[in-house]
């Protein structure tokens, strides 16, 4: 049998395996040194020893676990609660108030954590009993805080981001860049919808009543600057250094993480079981991410090797279709294979098998990486899986499951509407680099 066959096998074990539910990291590697084995011998273990040294000196990755340390701290000291009590009572009077808080902070705290678990649990306990209390409609609810969960897989410094560099071959900082605008975009566009609903519908999201507002604007303005100051001030230290040329990404993780701990201690948040649970969970998010990259780039250099991408991409672009056809076949590849896997498989993967193709067609990469970024973005909200859900029934049990599903498409179709933007208007996503770098 021919490697390229071999590799094709591979990929099908692959899908099955993963779908029948085995540990994926331990799965890429079994298959790995088997296919390996059987297509070029026993080099699949050099294979393996180069790329798990070369993945493990990668500094980039280094920025994993510091972020992570940053976005818990921020969650577990409850500085992000604060912040989305205050502008709750400022904003108390405008229709669907609850809503342009909920989405504020969850720009913020998107920036901070990067994780869209952590975002859609925090947001969904902050603002869940809020919006009931005040009677908002629960799908519109549902909706505003899933969809601004998503925003921690695009706006920097997204883990994701982070990881698609290295497999891409471009620098984060240039990630970081062309993600930022499309992420503040796809924030305005949510809570530009939910206000308007609210503008021509005011009993999806009533006014705050009197006795729920602070008297004193004073008062109410001292503490908005408590809030928002130092958060705003570490984020715009974190990635301003990096995207500044000051600091490398690495080092604006390290004074992100440093940063934040010591809010916590000015804040006299600080306890010896947060500072340890933080560490723990950091701990194991960390090593789960890193242990998937050393496995996926086995996996890949395994099937690369064994020469099937190249075939696959010859297959696609013998077929003489419009590069833009081919482009939509990838999206929506990407936004099926996200029903059932997380995003680390799909960008370790998916997007390695399709990248020399990209190249081929003449696509920007650093575009590209971020139509990725959003279209996965997109399948965190879409049935049938759709784990946001998930996360926010766990933390808002009186909503019904079908309620929170149908909150959920609303912002969905407004996420493929950001896609689309994004697809035509490519200067969205190219224009911050080049200013920033000249690229």
């Amino acid at each position: 049998m021919s490697p390229e066959a071999i590799g094709g096998l591979m990929l099908a074990a692959l899908i099955v395996t993963i779908f029948v539910g085995f540990p994926i990291a331990f799965t890429l590697i079994i298959l790995g040194i088997g296919f390996g084995y059987w297509g070029f011998g026993d080099t699949v273990f050099h294979l393996l020893l180069f790329q798990t040294f070369a993945t493990m000196k990668e500094q980039t990755l280094a920025q994993v676990p510091l972020f992570v340390f940053m976005g818990l701290l921020l969650e577990r000291a409850g500085l992000m609660e604060r912040l989305f009590l205050v502008t709750q009572k400022m904003l108390g009077g405008l229709n669907g108030s609850l809503y342009l808080s909920c989405m504020f902070v969850a720009t913020l705290f998107g920036a901070a954590s990067g994780i869209v678990g952590a975002s859609v649990t925090l947001l969904g306990i902050m603002a869940a009993k809020g919006m009931d209390k005040s009677k908002y409609d629960v799908q519109m609810s549902a909706g505003i805080i899933t969809a601004g969960g998503t925003l921690g897989i695009l706006i920097p410094p997204s883990v994701m981001l982070v990881v698609m560099g290295p497999v891409m071959g471009i620098p984060v900082t240039d990630l970081y860049a062309g993600a930022l605008i499309p992420g503040v975009m796809l924030a305005a566009i949510y809570a530009a919808y939910a206000l308007v609903r609210c503008y021509l519908n005011p009993s999806l999201g009533p006014a705050l009543h009197k006795s729920e507002r602070m008297e004193s604007m004073g008062e109410l303005f001292i503490e908005f600057i408590k809030g928002m100051v130092p958060i705003t001030v570490l984020l715009l230290a974190s990635l301003g250094a990096i995207f500044a040329g000051v600091a490398t990404p690495t080092e604006g993780a390290a004074l992100g993480a440093l940063g934040s701990l010591l809010l916590t201690v000015v804040y006299r948040k600080i306890t010896w079981p947060l500072l340890y649970n933080s560490v723990m969970k950091t701990l194991e998010v960390s090593c789960m991410i890193l242990f998937l990259v050393v496995a996926s780039n086995f996996f890949g250099g395994v099937f690369s090797r064994l020469g099937t991408p190249e075939v696959i991409s010859q297959a696609l672009l013998g077929l003489e279709l419009n590069r833009y056809v081919i482009l939509m076949i990838i999206m929506v590849a990407i936004f099926l294979l996200a029903w059932p896997l997380e995003w680390v498989p799909i960008v370790l993967i998916f997007v390695p098998i399709v990248l020399p193709m990209v190249k081929q067609l003449g696509f920007d990469l650093t575009w590209f990486a971020i139509l990725i970024a959003v279209n996965l973005q997109t399948a965190w909200l879409s049935p049938p899986v759709a784990l946001s859900a998930y996360f926010l029934k766990g933390v808002a049990p009186q909503w019904p499951l079908s309620d929170i599903y149908r909150g959920m498409m609303q912002f969905m179709v407004l996420q493929i509407v950001g896609l689309g933007l994004v697809i035509f208007f490519p200067q969205i996503v190219l224009w911050l680099p080049g200013v920033l770098y000249g690229k």
